[in-house]
Formats: structure tokens, sequence, C-alpha cells
């Protein structure tokens, strides 16, 4: 989508109000409650912003949010859209990219995702120190806009290392057991074969799975945006288990977790610099 395509979806929200936020929140599996504590100003459904994907996936509602949160505005997608559901790259980053020239510049990325490290449990929340993109795309392929960021982006530090302190801090004064990894991206819809999870695990040394996020914060890093990334590990992706979750188990665990994990994301929401 064009810079163009872009401030037009921001035309359309102003349209609607004048409120800027100044930090975005993506709800995964489970978060999309946060957005009901939000002391809101302006709801808007995705149909309604020109460009805007809508939302396909289950427990994933489809609006956009502002208003106040822990006392900082901020920007809430009440669900986000998947390279799965058929959406090219640009498409999928899309939403991010217009909510930071809303004005949103610092960004908290949440998902559901599933456990590698066999020191985890289902129910557990890991702060993202890094990722790994095997999704066999890239949200930045094509012609670059330099209005959107360079056109060979540096990805190291991609997780704002002043953020994750903040994370680790708020972690300990709620009493939250906040694991730490390196969360790796597939496209899905399926999940991943016993063998692709040795080789995520063993070979690439990833801690948790999923079908998102990892398009956002590479756009976001593209645009010069704080990112911080957290996760509820929903099940245990394990190659020798013999469980594997399926789509409404991971949803229930999410569910379950969610009450801990949005005090978690306020309390990380009130303290970001």
């Amino acid at each position: 989508m064009s810079y163009e395509a872009i401030m037009n979806a921001v035309e359309a929200v102003r349209a609607r109000t004048d409120f800027s936020p100044e930090l975005g929140l993506v709800l995964g599996s489970g978060l999309g409650p946060l957005a009901d504590e939000i002391d809101t100003v302006a709801e808007i459904p995705y149909g309604e912003v020109p460009g805007f994907p809508v939302s396909t996936a289950p427990g994933h509602e489809g609006k956009l949010i502002l208003g106040r949160l822990a006392g900082r505005p901020v920007v809430a997608y009440k669900g986000r859209v998947h390279f799965y559901e058929g959406y090219p790259m640009e498409q999928v980053v899309f939403p991010v990219r217009v909510g930071y020239f809303l004005g949103a510049e610092r960004f908290v990325v949440t998902s559901a995702a599933g456990g590698l490290n066999p020191n985890f449990q289902a129910g557990d929340f890991m702060l993202h120190l890094d990722f790994i993109n095997a999704m066999g795309e890239n949200p930045l392929r094509g012609p670059n806009d330099p209005r959107l960021g360079p056109r060979f982006p540096v990805t190291f530090d991609a997780y704002d290392p002043e953020y994750l302190e903040v994370a680790r801090r708020v972690a300990r004064a709620q009493d939250v057991r906040l694991r730490e990894g390196v969360y790796l991206a597939i496209s899905g819809p399926s999940y991943a074969s016993r063998s692709e999870l040795r080789v995520y695990r063993y070979g690439m040394y990833a801690d948790a799975i999923g079908m998102s996020t990892v398009p956002e914060v590479i756009a976001l890093r593209h645009l010069g945006a704080r990112v911080l990334g957290l996760s509820t590990i929903t099940d245990m992706a394990l190659a020798d288990s013999t469980h594997h979750a399926d789509e409404q188990e991971v949803i229930r665990v999410a569910e379950e977790r969610s009450p801990v994990f949005r005090k978690l994301v306020t309390g990380i929401v009130a303290e970001l610099p």
C-alpha cells in the first residue's frame, strides 16, 4: 500500500476524531477485552477505514479503538489480520503504518504463541528478545518509499532495550513470571510438522512460534517506531509430544490467561517512556 493510501486512511480516521495517540497496541488472541478497558474516544470498524484489511480469524473482532489507557493516549487494534488469511504483506502491515502516522511512535505488539522451549508451559507469558522471520516473505519487499523508512533497515535490537527493562520491572512488581525468548513466525495456516519444530528449536534456537507479529515489527522498525513484543504461550509445540493443541484450545488458554495478561500490559503501558 502506498504512502498516499496510508495518508488517505489517516485522514479518514481524523475525519471521525481529532484524538492523537502516542502509543499503539496490537491486541492478539485473548487480549481483545483490553480494548474494553480503554476510555474510548472513537471506535471504528476496520471496514470503514479506506485500505484497511478486515479480520477473518477467530477471536479477532476487527475494530480500531482510540482513547486513553492508564492515562496514555492510545490506538488499539482489537484484532489483527494475518498473512495466512490471504492478504499480501503490505496490507497486513497497513494498520500499524496508519497508526504510526496518526501519532503512535511507540507500539506494544501482542500475540498467542506455541512454546518451543521445553522449560516453558502453557499459560506462561513471554517477552520477545528477538525474532526469526520464517514466513518466506518480507513486508518491505518491492520498491522502497523513503517516507516510510530506509531501503535496508537494520533489525538489530528490534525490541527496544529500554522497553524490555520496563516490562521486566512491571512483571516483578505484579509477581508475574515473564519468560524471555525468541519468537519465530511461520506463514500458516497449517501448524508446523514435527521435523519443522525440531529445526526451529534445535537448529534456530527459537523459544516460541506463531503466525503473526514479525511483519508488524519489521514495518514499525522500518518507520523508526519503538517496539515491545509480548506473547501468551497458549500451548506447547514440542516435536515429540503426543498431543498438539487445536484452534479452540489455543483460544481457551488465551482467554483464561487474559485477565493477568491485560493487567501486565496495562502496567507496562503506564510506564513506557
